[in-house]
């Protein structure tokens, strides 16, 4: 009796991981994108991968002669000195993402408090700086929207929905636009509170079928600040 209630199992566990390795497969079946390099051009199609990268540094080091370049252009002192700080990701085009930085290992007040998205080499598109932290606070969530057209990425900016959401002991209103975190609460500096840095994406425009890319409407339709507290929900 026990040796067939085993093999049951067995099977069963091997039913899953068949069932799982099909959806792994069909997935990557689905990603027509085979650019991973962040400083490479890419054209995309709806549910395609897309490799995007964030620099973290001082806002002056994102400029040459007062023009902001990509953080992929040599002419850029991001590389020198050891104090830029970069992150990739691979999120699923026109799907709602929420990308998180581990504040456990990463200062970015040490990295020069600023941060730009970039993507791409012959468009070279970059965000425009945007304030992560100082000496006394920290902001924890951002919204980033990527535009394209006909598939390739255009622009890259950041959206913000004000302080409406900020909330308890810990949220801080900055310039009545950003919701911060003192970094006296911060764990990193001995607080309770884990000042991550979370990141809400989505996408607009069209892919290089002219298919229209939704997430970001979607978003705004939503008129809330971010889907923080959504996602913090189901990783509990």
């Amino acid at each position: 009796m026990g040796t067939k209630s085993t093999t049951k199992k067995i099977i069963m566990i091997m039913l899953l991981l068949i069932m799982r390795m099909m959806v792994f497969v069909a997935d990557a079946e689905s990603d027509t994108n085979g650019v991973f390099d962040p400083c490479s051009d890419a054209q995309i199609q709806r549910m395609d991968g897309f490799t995007f990268g964030l620099a973290f540094s001082s806002k002056d080091s994102f400029f040459s002669n007062q023009t902001q370049l990509s953080p992929c252009d040599k002419r850029l002192p991001l590389s020198g000195g050891g104090k830029a700080q970069l992150a990739v990701f691979r999120p699923k085009v026109d799907e709602i993402s929420y990308l998180t930085i581990d504040s456990s290992s990463f200062n970015p007040a040490k990295a020069g408090g600023y941060m730009v998205a970039f993507a791409g080499r012959r468009y070279a598109a970059r965000s425009p700086p945007i304030l992560v932290a100082d000496d006394s606070h920290t902001i924890t969530s951002f919204t980033l929207v990527l535009e394209f057209d006909r598939g390739t990425l255009q622009n890259m900016y950041w959206k913000k929905f004000g302080c409406k959401a900020c909330s308890g002991d810990y949220s801080v209103c900055l310039n009545d636009e950003d919701c911060a975190v003192p970094n006296s609460k911060c764990k990193s500096n001995g607080g309770t509170f884990d000042c991550n840095i979370s990141i809400q994406l989505t996408f607009s425009g069209t892919d290089k079928h002219l298919e229209v890319l939704n997430s970001w409407y979607e978003v705004k339709n939503l008129q809330k600040y971010s889907l923080y507290s959504l996602f913090q929900n189901l990783l509990i």
